[in-house]
């Protein structure tokens, strides 16, 4: 992981430890929001990764999408039906 990656997923890290329990496992797409944050940063680095991280955590609201959102280049077969 690039530096930038690094301190991008601190925050992503942190939130799994402390609120993540409080809050509960109510996440729409599989994998959670958090997961694909830290997949994303690891995969595609810290500028498109934390661009990648801030589009989904947009999508994740009561009127956006759910289901299978794997991180683009995770699933190949997936990105093909794309």
């Amino acid at each position: 992981m690039t530096p930038l990656a690094h301190m991008l997923a601190l925050p992503v890290r942190a939130y799994r430890l402390v609120l993540s329990p409080w809050v509960g496992h109510g996440c729409r797409y599989q994998p959670t929001c958090s997961a694909y944050a830290l997949e994303a940063l690891e995969r595609h680095g810290g500028a498109k990764g934390g661009w990648l991280m801030v589009r989904r955590v947009c999508r994740c609201h009561p009127w956006g999408g759910h289901g299978y959102d794997p991180v683009p280049g995770a699933d190949p077969a997936f990105d093909r039906t794309r």
